[in-house]
Protein backbone atom coordinates (compact mmCIF):
# COMPACT_ATOMS: atom_id res chain seq x y z
CA UNK A 1 0.00 0.00 0.00
CA UNK A 2 1.27 3.40 -1.09
CA UNK A 3 0.53 6.41 1.52
CA UNK A 4 0.98 10.27 0.96
CA UNK A 5 2.12 12.40 3.71
CA UNK A 6 3.76 15.61 3.79
CA UNK A 7 4.46 17.96 7.05
CA UNK A 8 5.35 21.65 6.87
CA UNK A 9 6.10 24.19 10.07
CA UNK A 10 4.18 27.24 10.04
CA UNK A 11 4.59 30.84 11.46
CA UNK A 12 1.16 31.12 12.53
CA UNK A 13 -1.79 30.01 15.35
CA UNK A 14 -3.38 27.21 14.76
CA UNK A 15 -6.79 28.80 14.86
CA UNK A 16 -5.30 30.84 11.52
CA UNK A 17 -4.41 27.07 9.77
CA UNK A 18 -7.62 25.59 10.62
CA UNK A 19 -9.51 28.40 8.36
CA UNK A 20 -6.99 28.30 5.95
CA UNK A 21 -8.37 24.19 5.77
CA UNK A 22 -11.98 24.47 6.42
CA UNK A 23 -12.94 27.68 4.39
CA UNK A 24 -14.19 27.39 1.02
CA UNK A 25 -12.82 30.05 -0.56
CA UNK A 26 -9.80 30.44 0.91
CA UNK A 27 -9.55 26.23 -0.36
CA UNK A 28 -9.74 27.51 -3.30
CA UNK A 29 -6.71 29.70 -3.32
CA UNK A 30 -4.04 27.18 -1.86
CA UNK A 31 -5.23 23.82 -3.02
CA UNK A 32 -8.15 23.27 -5.25
CA UNK A 33 -11.82 25.02 -5.75
CA UNK A 34 -14.64 23.38 -3.63
CA UNK A 35 -18.08 23.22 -4.03
CA UNK A 36 -20.61 22.20 -1.38
CA UNK A 37 -22.74 18.88 -2.38
CA UNK A 38 -26.29 19.65 -2.47
CA UNK A 39 -28.75 18.43 0.20
CA UNK A 40 -25.67 16.69 1.94
CA UNK A 41 -23.68 18.25 4.99
CA UNK A 42 -20.54 18.09 5.61
CA UNK A 43 -19.43 17.05 2.19
CA UNK A 44 -17.49 18.98 -0.54
CA UNK A 45 -16.57 18.24 -4.75
CA UNK A 46 -12.76 19.45 -5.08
CA UNK A 47 -11.89 20.56 -8.87
CA UNK A 48 -8.80 18.71 -8.67
CA UNK A 49 -9.54 17.51 -12.58
CA UNK A 50 -6.26 18.73 -14.10
CA UNK A 51 -4.09 18.80 -11.51
CA UNK A 52 -0.87 16.45 -11.72
CA UNK A 53 -1.25 12.98 -9.85
CA UNK A 54 -5.13 13.61 -10.01
CA UNK A 55 -6.99 11.97 -12.80
CA UNK A 56 -10.25 13.27 -11.79
CA UNK A 57 -12.69 15.57 -8.89
CA UNK A 58 -12.65 14.63 -5.76
CA UNK A 59 -15.57 14.25 -3.54
CA UNK A 60 -14.89 14.84 0.24
CA UNK A 61 -17.13 14.26 3.13
CA UNK A 62 -15.73 15.16 6.65
CA UNK A 63 -15.80 12.26 9.40
CA UNK A 64 -14.45 13.20 12.43
CA UNK A 65 -14.04 17.29 13.34
CA UNK A 66 -11.58 18.45 16.57
CA UNK A 67 -11.47 22.30 16.27
CA UNK A 68 -8.64 23.63 15.86
CA UNK A 69 -6.57 20.32 16.11
CA UNK A 70 -7.74 17.59 13.73
CA UNK A 71 -9.70 17.35 10.59
CA UNK A 72 -10.29 13.67 8.90
CA UNK A 73 -12.38 13.25 5.54
CA UNK A 74 -13.07 10.09 3.47
CA UNK A 75 -12.48 11.04 -0.12
CA UNK A 76 -13.49 9.72 -3.38
CA UNK A 77 -11.77 10.15 -6.61
CA UNK A 78 -13.30 8.27 -9.88
CA UNK A 79 -13.54 5.29 -7.61
CA UNK A 80 -10.57 5.30 -5.89
CA UNK A 81 -11.25 5.61 -1.86
CA UNK A 82 -8.74 7.14 0.32
CA UNK A 83 -8.97 8.71 3.67
CA UNK A 84 -7.23 12.25 4.30
CA UNK A 85 -6.24 13.35 7.84
CA UNK A 86 -4.71 17.08 8.73
CA UNK A 87 -3.29 17.15 11.72
CA UNK A 88 -2.45 20.88 13.38
CA UNK A 89 0.26 21.11 16.46
CA UNK A 90 0.86 24.37 18.06
CA UNK A 91 4.31 24.96 18.59
CA UNK A 92 6.72 28.03 20.14
CA UNK A 93 6.77 29.38 16.55
CA UNK A 94 3.34 28.60 15.70
CA UNK A 95 2.25 25.44 14.78
CA UNK A 96 2.74 22.27 12.47
CA UNK A 97 0.27 20.83 10.14
CA UNK A 98 0.89 16.97 9.27
CA UNK A 99 -1.18 15.80 6.27
CA UNK A 100 -1.59 12.34 5.82
CA UNK A 101 -3.72 9.99 2.80
CA UNK A 102 -4.04 6.12 2.63
CA UNK A 103 -5.76 4.50 0.21
CA UNK A 104 -8.33 2.31 1.55
CA UNK A 105 -9.75 0.93 -1.64
CA UNK A 106 -7.65 0.86 -5.01
CA UNK A 107 -4.38 2.99 -5.16
CA UNK A 108 -2.20 4.96 -7.50
CA UNK A 109 -0.02 4.29 -10.41
CA UNK A 110 4.16 4.66 -9.04
CA UNK A 111 3.02 7.32 -12.05
CA UNK A 112 0.73 9.31 -9.99
CA UNK A 113 2.68 9.20 -6.61
CA UNK A 114 5.31 11.16 -7.23
CA UNK A 115 3.81 14.19 -9.01
CA UNK A 116 0.48 13.50 -6.27
CA UNK A 117 2.96 14.17 -3.90
CA UNK A 118 5.02 16.76 -5.11
CA UNK A 119 1.49 18.70 -5.52
CA UNK A 120 0.84 18.24 -2.10
CA UNK A 121 4.12 19.20 -0.49
CA UNK A 122 4.26 22.49 -3.09
CA UNK A 123 0.41 23.27 -1.57
CA UNK A 124 2.19 23.21 2.14
CA UNK A 125 5.25 25.06 1.49
CA UNK A 126 4.56 27.75 -0.93
CA UNK A 127 0.55 28.67 -1.69
CA UNK A 128 -0.41 28.32 1.98
CA UNK A 129 1.74 30.06 3.91
CA UNK A 130 0.94 33.26 1.54
CA UNK A 131 -2.30 32.75 2.11
CA UNK A 132 -1.78 32.68 5.83
CA UNK A 133 0.63 35.91 5.59
CA UNK A 134 -2.30 37.42 3.87
CA UNK A 135 -4.82 36.55 6.66
CA UNK A 136 -2.01 37.73 9.36
CA UNK A 137 -2.11 40.99 7.25
CA UNK A 138 -5.56 41.65 8.01
CA UNK A 139 -5.90 41.34 11.42
CA UNK A 140 -3.17 43.93 11.38
CA UNK A 141 -3.98 47.04 13.77
CA UNK A 142 -2.17 49.99 11.76
CA UNK A 143 -3.83 52.37 13.57
CA UNK A 144 -3.12 53.71 17.61
CA UNK A 145 -5.41 56.35 19.29
CA UNK A 146 -7.13 57.07 22.29
CA UNK A 147 -9.58 54.84 22.44
CA UNK A 148 -7.20 51.95 22.10
CA UNK A 149 -6.20 49.66 19.34
CA UNK A 150 -8.07 49.37 16.44
CA UNK A 151 -8.47 46.70 13.36
CA UNK A 152 -9.40 49.50 10.79
CA UNK A 153 -7.01 50.06 8.18
CA UNK A 154 -5.71 53.99 7.60
CA UNK A 155 -8.06 55.27 4.48
CA UNK A 156 -4.92 56.63 1.50
CA UNK A 157 -7.16 58.65 -0.91
CA UNK A 158 -9.43 60.99 1.59
CA UNK A 159 -11.02 64.21 -0.24
CA UNK A 160 -12.69 67.01 0.02
CA UNK A 161 -13.42 68.36 3.98
CA UNK A 162 -11.08 65.70 5.45
CA UNK A 163 -8.16 66.66 2.72
CA UNK A 164 -8.41 70.69 3.37
CA UNK A 165 -8.76 69.51 7.30
CA UNK A 166 -5.53 67.86 7.02
CA UNK A 167 -3.86 70.72 4.45
CA UNK A 168 -4.99 73.52 7.14
CA UNK A 169 -3.03 70.93 9.66
CA UNK A 170 -0.33 71.26 7.68
CA UNK A 171 -0.04 74.57 7.33
CA UNK A 172 -0.68 75.20 11.01
CA UNK A 173 2.05 72.93 11.80
CA UNK A 174 4.43 74.31 9.30
CA UNK A 175 3.60 77.78 10.80
CA UNK A 176 4.49 76.63 14.98
CA UNK A 177 7.57 75.15 13.47
CA UNK A 178 9.00 78.35 12.09
CA UNK A 179 7.89 79.81 15.20
CA UNK A 180 9.33 77.77 17.27
CA UNK A 181 12.98 78.17 15.19
CA UNK A 182 12.94 81.57 14.85
CA UNK A 183 12.41 81.64 18.72
CA UNK A 184 15.45 79.49 18.92
CA UNK A 185 17.33 81.73 17.36
CA UNK A 186 16.54 84.90 19.06
CA UNK A 187 17.54 83.15 21.61
CA UNK A 188 21.10 82.11 20.87
CA UNK A 189 21.61 85.53 19.43
CA UNK A 190 20.47 87.36 22.76
CA UNK A 191 23.78 88.56 24.59
CA UNK A 192 24.21 87.27 27.72
CA UNK A 193 24.04 89.20 31.20
CA UNK A 194 26.20 92.89 30.83
CA UNK A 195 29.32 93.47 32.72
CA UNK A 196 28.89 95.86 35.96
CA UNK A 197 28.74 99.63 34.49
CA UNK A 198 31.51 101.58 34.93
CA UNK A 199 31.92 104.94 37.13
CA UNK A 200 29.75 107.57 34.85
CA UNK A 201 31.71 110.68 33.08
CA UNK A 202 31.61 113.83 34.49
CA UNK A 203 30.38 115.01 30.69
CA UNK A 204 27.00 115.74 30.18
CA UNK A 205 26.75 113.10 27.11
CA UNK A 206 26.26 109.62 27.75
CA UNK A 207 28.45 107.19 25.97
CA UNK A 208 27.32 103.81 24.18
CA UNK A 209 29.40 101.20 24.97
CA UNK A 210 31.13 99.47 21.57
CA UNK A 211 33.44 96.82 20.49
CA UNK A 212 36.58 97.13 21.37
CA UNK A 213 38.94 99.43 19.51
CA UNK A 214 35.71 101.41 17.61
CA UNK A 215 35.28 105.16 18.15
CA UNK A 216 32.12 106.26 20.75
CA UNK A 217 29.27 107.29 19.43
CA UNK A 218 27.97 110.69 20.70
CA UNK A 219 23.83 110.08 21.80
CA UNK A 220 21.22 113.41 21.84
CA UNK A 221 20.72 114.21 25.39
CA UNK A 222 17.46 112.77 26.73
CA UNK A 223 18.07 109.59 24.93
CA UNK A 224 18.29 106.34 26.71
CA UNK A 225 21.29 104.16 26.00
CA UNK A 226 21.19 101.30 23.73
CA UNK A 227 22.16 97.82 25.13
CA UNK A 228 25.68 97.65 25.94
CA UNK A 229 27.36 95.07 23.43
CA UNK A 230 28.13 91.59 24.07
CA UNK A 231 32.13 90.92 24.54
CA UNK A 232 33.64 89.08 21.99
CA UNK A 233 35.95 87.03 24.44
CA UNK A 234 34.10 84.55 26.56
CA UNK A 235 34.97 84.93 30.52
CA UNK A 236 35.44 80.99 30.78
CA UNK A 237 35.50 78.23 28.91
CA UNK A 238 33.39 75.87 28.49
CA UNK A 239 34.33 72.51 29.50
CA UNK A 240 35.42 69.63 26.84
CA UNK A 241 32.43 67.54 26.16
CA UNK A 242 34.33 64.82 24.45
CA UNK A 243 34.89 61.55 27.06
CA UNK A 244 38.04 60.17 27.53
CA UNK A 245 39.41 56.83 26.85
CA UNK A 246 38.35 54.18 28.36
CA UNK A 247 40.54 52.09 29.92
CA UNK A 248 40.88 48.04 28.27
CA UNK A 249 39.16 46.08 30.20
CA UNK A 250 40.73 43.31 27.92
CA UNK A 251 44.08 42.28 30.12
CA UNK A 252 47.51 42.16 28.06
CA UNK A 253 48.01 38.77 26.95
CA UNK A 254 45.30 37.21 27.66
CA UNK A 255 44.09 34.11 25.62
CA UNK A 256 40.14 33.87 25.18
CA UNK A 257 38.86 30.81 26.18
CA UNK A 258 37.72 28.36 23.20
CA UNK A 259 33.69 28.18 22.95
CA UNK A 260 31.61 25.57 24.26
CA UNK A 261 30.89 23.00 21.53
CA UNK A 262 27.76 22.54 19.65
CA UNK A 263 25.41 20.09 21.22
CA UNK A 264 22.68 18.02 19.15
CA UNK A 265 19.66 15.74 19.81
CA UNK A 266 17.91 13.30 17.38
CA UNK A 267 14.27 12.29 17.24
CA UNK A 268 11.55 10.72 15.15
CA UNK A 269 9.29 13.03 14.47
CA UNK A 270 6.53 10.95 12.51
CA UNK A 271 6.79 7.22 11.92
CA UNK A 272 4.95 5.46 8.66
CA UNK A 273 4.76 2.46 6.57
CA UNK A 274 7.63 2.00 5.02
CA UNK A 275 9.47 5.36 6.43
CA UNK A 276 9.64 8.03 8.73
CA UNK A 277 10.49 11.65 9.85
CA UNK A 278 14.02 12.18 11.50
CA UNK A 279 14.69 15.73 13.41
CA UNK A 280 18.10 16.69 14.57
CA UNK A 281 18.13 20.05 16.33
CA UNK A 282 21.88 21.67 16.81
CA UNK A 283 21.70 23.85 19.71
CA UNK A 284 25.03 27.00 20.28
CA UNK A 285 25.50 27.30 24.16
CA UNK A 286 28.75 29.79 23.30
CA UNK A 287 28.50 33.53 22.78
CA UNK A 288 29.44 33.60 19.57
CA UNK A 289 27.75 32.43 16.49
CA UNK A 290 29.38 28.81 15.30
CA UNK A 291 30.25 29.14 11.50
CA UNK A 292 31.24 25.91 10.13
CA UNK A 293 29.48 22.52 11.57
CA UNK A 294 28.81 19.65 10.73
CA UNK A 295 26.26 16.70 11.47
CA UNK A 296 26.37 13.38 10.56
CA UNK A 297 23.49 10.61 10.31
CA UNK A 298 24.04 6.83 9.31
CA UNK A 299 21.05 5.36 8.38
CA UNK A 300 20.49 1.71 8.73
CA UNK A 301 20.86 -0.87 5.82
CA UNK A 302 18.03 -0.27 2.91
CA UNK A 303 17.34 3.22 4.15
CA UNK A 304 17.75 6.49 1.67
CA UNK A 305 16.86 10.31 2.41
CA UNK A 306 13.73 11.16 0.16
CA UNK A 307 13.65 15.08 1.11
CA UNK A 308 15.89 17.55 3.42
CA UNK A 309 14.97 20.70 5.14
CA UNK A 310 17.14 23.09 7.13
CA UNK A 311 20.79 21.97 5.81
CA UNK A 312 22.87 21.07 2.87
CA UNK A 313 23.84 17.74 2.30
CA UNK A 314 25.37 15.02 0.53
CA UNK A 315 25.81 11.04 1.06
CA UNK A 316 28.39 8.93 1.76
CA UNK A 317 26.86 4.78 1.65
CA UNK A 318 24.99 5.01 4.35
CA UNK A 319 26.04 7.93 6.29
CA UNK A 320 24.41 11.36 5.34
CA UNK A 321 26.29 14.41 6.36
CA UNK A 322 24.37 17.80 6.93
CA UNK A 323 25.72 21.23 7.23
CA UNK A 324 24.56 24.92 6.10
CA UNK A 325 24.10 28.48 8.02
CA UNK A 326 25.81 29.56 11.04
CA UNK A 327 23.79 28.82 14.20
CA UNK A 328 23.68 31.82 16.21
CA UNK A 329 24.80 32.43 19.26
CA UNK A 330 22.64 30.80 22.19
CA UNK A 331 20.48 29.91 19.48
CA UNK A 332 19.81 26.27 17.00
CA UNK A 333 19.51 24.58 14.21
CA UNK A 334 16.99 22.37 12.95
CA UNK A 335 17.35 19.70 10.21
CA UNK A 336 14.23 17.55 9.45
CA UNK A 337 14.36 14.99 6.49
CA UNK A 338 12.19 12.22 5.46
CA UNK A 339 13.74 8.36 5.25
CA UNK A 340 12.15 5.90 2.99
CA UNK A 341 12.75 2.02 4.09
CA UNK A 342 12.46 -0.87 1.84
CA UNK A 343 11.01 -2.92 4.94
CA UNK A 344 7.34 -2.48 6.27
CA UNK A 345 8.44 -1.60 9.91
CA UNK A 346 11.17 1.70 9.69
CA UNK A 347 14.38 1.56 12.00
CA UNK A 348 15.91 4.42 13.24
CA UNK A 349 19.08 5.46 12.31
CA UNK A 350 22.59 3.86 13.51
CA UNK A 351 24.13 6.86 14.60
CA UNK A 352 24.26 10.76 15.02
CA UNK A 353 27.27 13.23 15.62
CA UNK A 354 27.50 16.46 15.56
CA UNK A 355 31.16 17.67 15.13
CA UNK A 356 32.05 14.35 16.53
CA UNK A 357 30.23 14.11 19.55
CA UNK A 358 27.42 11.90 19.42
CA UNK A 359 23.43 13.10 19.12
CA UNK A 360 21.03 13.20 22.31
CA UNK A 361 18.16 11.03 21.51
CA UNK A 362 20.03 8.03 19.86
Amino acid sequence: MIEIGAHVDLSHPPDRVWLALTDRELLGRWFAEADMVEGVPDRLLLHTAGLPGFDADVEVEVTERQVPELLSLRCDEAGRLTELTCAVIATKQGSRLTVREVPTHGSWSEEQHEPREQQLRQALTVRLPAILDWLAFQQVDLRRGEAGMTTELPVIGASGPARARRRRGAAVAGLAGAVLVAAVVAWLTLPGESEPAAAPSPSPTTSVPTMAGAAPTAQPKGTQSTRPSRSVTPTTARPSRTPSAKPSRTPTGAVPPPPPPLVARYDTDSSRLFGYTGEVVVDNPGRAPAEQWVVVVTLAEGSSVDDVEGADWRRDGQAITFSGLAVPAGGSRTIRFDVRDSRPKAREPEGCTVGGNPCAGL
